[in-house]
């Protein structure tokens, strides 16, 4: 067994493992990327610490600084990892609509907390304006993983060669879009690596970004209830040239799909596993692709127990 230095030097490098009962029927294997095994339990530790390494490789951020992030929970308790190592201190802006079991984790690890109405993106009390506004006012360290070149970077250089590693070869990649940077940097590396691997947006209904990828989707903007995917505009850090295609998904499905995961897979996962899953399992029934499907399991199950839909049959 492998001594750490720190919790961090465990981030990345996590397992990619078969649906064997889900995925059964299908011509194609359909393999999850189990993000939600980091140690802050998501895929967003990933970007946590490249942004602070990136920030404290430029000087930017100096000893004893807050953080401030805009996030639905995942980015904020990667960063907490960060902070509690490395001595900054961190606050959190979140849209009310995200669960209190994040909450209650993000400020069990010490992270001010600060919530906002589910405001659109163009108002003033919207999240990720809440934080640049904080930032500006009070002096703190924007880690901005909307718009942080890092983000996706980071999903380039460990994510993607990652999974080419673990399958060998690969037909498609599918997983939501929050920030849009594992799409992003996965999208870029399987792109350059492997010839005709499709790239696939999976969308809740109610998000307008699989319109806004491919037009003849419905340009519909409304609530939805799975966290961390789906937005009204697309983020800065996501470049849309590199997917192929959008399937948009229900909560229904979606948090159908995370039961089974649950039951059937032994994974335990959050909501918008369930919504990546669905729309592997749609690719693979489609007869279009060649070789294995990889979905992104983003986070645990953890940071959802007090939902309304955790826990139903």
């Amino acid at each position: 067994m492998a001594n750490f230095q720190s919790i961090l030097d465990c981030i990345g490098n996590t397992p990619l493992v078969r649906l064997a009962h889900i995925g059964a029927r299908l011509p194609m294997p359909i393999l999850g990327k189990c993000e939600f095994l980091n140690p802050g339990g998501s895929v967003k530790d990933r970007i946590a610490r490249a942004i602070i390494d990136d920030a404290e490789s430029q000087g930017s951020l100096k000893p004893g600084m807050t953080l401030v992030e805009a996030t639905a929970g995942n980015t904020g308790l990667g960063l907490a990892l960060i902070a509690a190592i490395r001595g900054y201190r961190l606050a959190c802006v979140m849209p009310e609509k995200m669960s209190v079991d994040k909450r209650r984790a993000l400020a069990a690890v010490g992270a001010e907390i600060i919530i906002t109405p589910n405001a659109p993106l163009d108002s003033p009390d919207n999240f990720r304006n809440v934080a640049r506004r904080l930032a500006a006012d009070r002096g703190w360290f924007l880690t901005d993983q909307f718009g942080n070149p890092a983000n996706a970077r980071i999903h380039e250089t460990t994510t993607g060669p990652e999974i080419l590693q673990q399958c060998g070869g690969i037909g498609a990649f599918v997983c939501g879009v929050g920030t849009g940077g594992t799409i992003t940097g996965v999208g870029r590396f399987l792109k350059r690596h492997v010839p005709g691997v499709r790239i696939i947006m999976a969308d809740p209904i109610g998000s307008r970004l699989a319109h806004l990828l491919d037009p003849t989707h419905p340009d519909l903007d409304a609530a939805y209830q799975v966290e961390g995917v789906g937005g009204s505009q697309v983020p800065a850090v996501c470049d849309l040239s590199v997917v192929d295609s959008a399937e948009r998904i229900s909560d229904e499905e979606s948090f159908a799909m995370t039961g089974r995961l649950l039951r059937e897979e032994g994974l335990l996962v959050g909501g918008s596993s369930g919504t990546a899953v669905v729309a592997a399992l749609r690719a693979g029934a489609s007869g279009k692709i060649s070789g294995p499907i990889v979905a992104l399991l983003a986070d645990s199950w953890d940071r959802y127990y007090a939902t309304p839909w955790f826990g139903q049959e």
